[in-house]
């Protein structure tokens, strides 16, 4: 018997992708069903439905469980689950479908992507899914935009998933399926694991948190969210490459796995920390590392609302337990990264290292300081944006926590 944390809200993971001769007919029956086109958004979420990373839900959900999801932080049937997870559509498209319908759902360039039973067709309140997911309806956050695009109807039903897209062989070595992760831990004979969430290349903060984890748990796994970002954000395909030579030059060997998921950011900031969790308990992981800011953007949320969240829960929602660490910083008193829980020293000798620094400083061609950065992974990241074209440079403002 497995030793890792059971899945989320289930004792197996349920795994909706299908195989051999049952996908081949089924593929071949879509093809003659009406077609909605998922946004990106939603393509990544099939694909976790898919290969078990959104256990237990076995499709898109209708209006009481988007409502409980908004309201409540479960779904109808009192299962702990922080973000929607829904499928939209147009009303003319919605309008032309019957309620036990089949349906094909095809990617933006029309490859079929899986099908689904509509049992459902609802329109919803964006501005109140936005104020409860986000805490703010402010259409220039990124993850309201989404949601705000959104069709003006709601499909729900149960899925069959055909296709994990390019992921597989894009990221062959990096992303991988729950299943997968699973079976990784258990070869290395690791039992407790953290999931550090990443959608940066790693700067000496991130190194400094996995290092910590490290001693907590057998193991760590930087988990890079593989799917769409914002403008500005380095491309999944240089983090890798980052990420890579990091562990290669400066952690012991079978202490941190690297791996990918399919999913877009929502930036979500503390609700999207919970999802973080749940989705990473289905990948066999025992904690979550939390720092600052966690999954937000701008100056939408407090630097650690993240770690409040955590205690806002029932203690049963989760089995994936949140790691929080403190502010981390280089201090040059103490020669040393260090967190406000083990540095005495003031604000005057520390260097506050963040993400959305180290792109600035790298995309406007600026030095980066040693302690920003390890040199072998500046090495990396200049190449990228010395290669970027003019057309392809966004200016990178800071923001919020960022600026500090």
């Amino acid at each position: 018997m497995s030793q890792l944390v059971q899945p989320h809200g289930s004792d197996t993971l349920n795994i909706l992708l299908l195989d051999g001769a049952e996908r081949e007919q089924a593929l071949a029956a879509a093809r003659d069903l009406p077609r909605i086109t998922l946004s990106s958004r939603e393509r990544g979420d099939l694909i976790m439905l898919g290969i078990g990373g959104f256990t237990p839900l076995d499709g898109f959900m209708g209006k009481a469980d988007w409502q409980s999801v908004c309201d409540n932080m479960t779904l109808a049937n009192g299962v702990f689950w922080p973000i929607p997870i829904t499928l939209s559509t147009d009303a003319a498209t919605a309008d032309g479908l019957a309620e036990g319908a089949e349906v094909a759902l095809v990617d933006e360039d029309g490859d079929i992507m899986g099908s689904m039973t509509v049992t459902e067709k609802y329109a919803i309140d964006k501005a109140h899914e936005c104020q409860q997911v986000f805490k703010t309806t402010d259409e220039e956050h990124p993850g309201v935009k989404m949601v705000m695009a959104q069709g003006d109807v709601n499909l729900a039903g149960p899925v069959k998933v055909f296709s994990q897209g390019d992921f597989p062989e894009k990221y062959a070595g990096i992303y991988m399926t729950p299943t997968e992760t699973r079976a990784m831990f258990e070869a290395r004979g690791w039992k407790t694991v953290a999931a550090f969430q990443t959608r940066n290349p790693m700067h000496r903060s991130h190194e400094h948190l996995a290092k910590i984890a490290i001693e907590i748990c057998d193991g760590v796994m930087v988990h890079s969210l593989l799917g769409n970002l914002k403008p500005g954000d380095i491309p999944a395909e240089v983090r890798q490459n980052a990420i890579k030579t990091l562990i290669d030059n400066y952690f012991v060997e079978n202490t941190v796995v690297q791996s990918g998921y399919p999913l877009d950011m929502r930036y979500a900031g503390p609700r999207e920390a919970l999802l973080h969790a749940l989705f990473r308990q289905n990948y066999g992981c025992s904690h979550l590392i939390v720092g600052r800011d966690h999954a937000g953007v701008g100056d939408y949320y407090g630097p650690f609302d993240a770690h409040h969240i955590f205690d806002e829960i029932p203690e049963n929602a989760l089995i994936t337990q949140p790691l929080k660490i403190d502010w981390t910083f280089w201090c040059d008193k103490c020669g040393t990264m260090a967190s406000m829980r083990t540095c005495p020293h003031t604000a005057e000798d520390r260097v506050l290292v963040s993400g959305t620094k180290l792109r600035k400083l790298l995309s406007e061609g600026g030095d980066v300081p040693d302690n920003f950065s390890r040199p072998e992974v500046l090495a990396v990241l200049r190449e990228y944006y010395e290669g970027l074209q003019d057309h392809e440079k966004v200016k990178v403002e800071l923001k919020g926590h960022s600026a500090r």
